[in-house]
């Protein structure tokens, strides 16, 4: 089951290579995230609507995971906790082959962390974070689909990245700007245009990783309680980014 997610990340690294290096148009850079999508979703035996809700899922998980990378150490952090918490529950579910697959992708964001953290010395690029959101979404796909764990698991675990990506899409879509263009609107961008380190932001986004990834794997163990997670996480990001945003307005404002 692991060998087409394998593959479709094989393939958008080798194509994120290429636009690292020499740039691709867009429409050919989509075009291989729907195909890379598409073609693991139908080997991992998703068909009808279900396929066409996974595609679209599966490339703004891509593409999200890219958008977040914008700042020293937190897409790497983002790979090793998030990957690190599906290798858990992977563990907890009793797929050891899984569980060991999420391991090594955390163990190789730990290994790239020490030369990431701020200051970073080496970059992730376009090669490196577009196929870690592909794997995200692709990977949180084939565990509830085999049972191991929630829909909502993955969900919370990447939390962190998929709120602040969407949330700003979305608003910058309700004013009428084009979201296809280059921004600095996303909510860890503006903690560091009010004045926060690199590195402050890095271990902040950590302790919400750490906090979101714990509630996940905290539902494991109580499913029934599902409703008061999704309520305590939405909690805790309303009043994170209203604590931004009341910031980046007096800041704004002042002479």
């Amino acid at each position: 089951a692991l060998l087409p997610v394998m593959l479709g990340a094989f393939a958008l690294a080798a194509v994120s290579v290429l636009d690292d290096l020499r740039g691709l148009p867009v429409r050919v850079r989509f075009a291989a995230h729907f195909v890379a999508a598409a073609g693991c979703l139908l080997a991992l035996g998703v068909s009808g609507w279900g396929l066409l809700a996974g595609t679209l899922a599966v490339v703004w998980m891509t593409n999200l995971y890219n958008f977040m990378d914008g700042s020293d150490g937190l897409a790497g952090g983002m790979a090793a906790i998030g990957f690190g918490a599906l290798a858990l529950a992977a563990w907890l579910g009793d797929a050891p082959g899984l569980a060991v697959f999420c391991a090594s992708i955390a163990a190789a964001a730990l290994a790239f962390l020490r030369f990431n953290f701020p200051p970073a010395r080496v970059f992730m690029g376009d090669a490196g974070s577009i196929p870690l959101g592909f794997l995200a979404a692709t990977l949180g796909i084939l565990g509830a689909r085999q049972h191991i764990w929630p829909w909502l698991f993955p969900l919370l675990v990447f939390s962190p990245f998929i709120v602040d990506a969407s949330v700003t899409l979305a608003r910058r879509a309700l004013r009428g700007e084009r979201v296809w263009q280059a921004h600095r609107s996303h909510y860890y961008q503006r903690v560091v245009l009010l004045g926060a380190t690199h590195r402050q932001l890095a271990l902040a986004a950590y302790a919400l990783m750490l906090a979101m990834a714990a509630l996940a794997v905290g539902l494991l163990f109580l499913p029934q309680h599902a409703a008061w997670v999704l309520i305590l996480s939405a909690a805790m990001y309303l009043t994170i980014f209203l604590a931004i945003d009341r910031r980046w307005h007096r800041a704004r404002n002042e002479p």
